[in-house]
């Protein structure tokens, strides 16, 4: 019998990790996944047509966003392939974005208890995903950057110097409209220095873009600088 297609992130992970045993895990420790895993999966899915790009990308956010993948980001730890296979370790700059945004969404979540415990409502149960002890806290399937980091990249709007392979400086350029699109490549500054990310989704929320981990972030346009316009200063 040919199976019904997945309509939502929980079927599609539970999906992902019975084709995937070796990849994807719903319960216990995870392994980080290889840069390009989202265009494995697609490929080795085209013929299925049993999920659809947006809700397998949507998923993947989801999986890569919990508190359990983000603890597995660390300095020198392998990344797998679909097989389960070892490939190239965890660079420090990755391991380092990880751990801000693990910071990040446990902050929010300590806050969003404390709220709920002032006006007297029942703690949010995760829906999954997450590690055991953060039951009771908001499930962060879509992180988001606190104030005081969108406040930072807002700051950087005007040009700043950067350093490019022979160390000469480069301007900042902001991203135009027109290239916010999907699938285009830019620049969004998260930590000391600007991290080259491909824009994957844009809603009225904000823009969905993709790292060379595999991790996704939601970003503002103001955050977003042009990849092909940096000019020596």
């Amino acid at each position: 019998m040919e199976q019904e297609k997945l309509t939502n992130q929980k079927e599609t992970l539970a999906f992902l990790s019975s084709k995937y045993p070796k990849c994807f895990f719903l319960d216990g420790p995870v392994k980080p996944l290889k840069i390009g895993i989202f265009q494995d999966l697609a490929s080795d899915l085209a013929d299925a047509e049993i999920v659809s790009k947006r809700l397998l990308r949507l998923s993947l956010r989801h999986y890569t966003s919990s508190w359990r993948y983000l603890s597995a980001i660390k300095t020198g730890v392998a990344r797998i392939d679909l097989l389960g296979q070892d490939g190239e370790v965890i660079e420090l700059q990755h391991a380092e974005h990880a751990a801000l945004q693990l910071k990040e969404s446990k902050a929010k979540a300590a806050k969003l208890r404390g709220n709920n415990a002032k006006e007297g409502k029942k703690p949010i149960k995760h829906k999954g995903y997450e590690d055991k002890k953060t039951s009771g806290a908001k499930s962060q399937s879509k992180p988001n950057h606190t104030s005081s980091q969108v406040a930072k990249s807002s700051s950087n709007h005007k040009a700043k110097g950067l350093v490019n392979k022979v160390n000469k400086p480069v301007v900042q350029v902001q991203i135009q409209p027109s290239e916010i699109v999907v699938g285009h490549a830019a620049l969004v500054k998260l930590g000391k220095e600007p991290m080259p990310v491909t824009i994957i989704d844009i809603d009225k929320d904000g823009i969905s873009v993709q790292l060379k981990s595999g991790m996704t972030v939601k970003v503002q346009s103001a955050q977003l600088f042009s990849s092909s316009k940096a000019e020596n200063k």
